[in-house]
């Protein structure tokens, strides 16, 4: 899978990424269209999950995140697959903040059943089954953060298993085990 459609490589990608980091402006503004269109297709992918007539819009979404990218001085960017990782985190974020404003939680409360699997429609009607999620991978990151981050990636980042093993620097047989299990915790936590 292609994170970034233009003609730029993996490498010329990661260069402009640590130039980015080391504040050369014009690395950012030649990674410009690059970051928008990964963040477009994150955006377009949560999005596409949600009700019609939500509030929150791929554009917004977008904004908020590259302003939190922007304001991240000194990430030493590794690769393409560790921008799309940070790039999920921040998008997961929002889209939980969203739906605590919305006051899902007040709705939802403890009671709420959740099934945990890949596909699960982030909607704003299921704002709460998102805020749920997101206190449980906190539970998980505080027993085992690695299997936390893999959650994310592959569930919020949308990352191949090979994709977050490139980001977490592990090996594949490593990410497949660990979401196995992360897998089947998620669901008995959730349920």
């Amino acid at each position: 899978m292609c994170l970034f459609m233009s003609g730029l490589e993996d490498a010329d990608i990661a260069r402009l990424l640590q130039d980015w980091s080391q504040g050369d402006r014009n690395a950012l503004d030649s990674l410009m269209p690059e970051v928008h269109a990964e963040l477009h297709r994150l955006a377009r992918s949560y999005i596409s999950r949600e009700r019609r007539g939500h509030t929150l819009q791929p554009t917004a979404l977008i904004n908020e995140a590259y302003l939190k990218l922007v304001g991240e001085q000194g990430m030493q960017w590794r690769s393409r697959s560790h921008f799309v990782a940070v790039a999920a985190q921040l998008m997961r974020f929002i889209l939980v903040d969203h739906c605590r404003k919305k006051g899902y939680a007040k709705r939802g409360g403890g009671a709420l059943r959740v099934t945990f699997n890949e596909n699960l429609n982030i909607a704003v009607d299921r704002g709460a089954e998102l805020i749920q999620l997101d206190e449980k991978l906190k539970e998980l990151e505080a027993q085992d953060p690695r299997k936390s981050r893999i959650a994310e990636l592959r569930f919020f980042g949308g990352l191949s298993v090979e994709e977050t093993a490139d980001a977490l620097s592990v090996s594949v047989a490593t990410v497949m085990r660990d979401w196995r299990i992360t897998r089947a915790w998620l669901q008995r936590e959730l349920t």
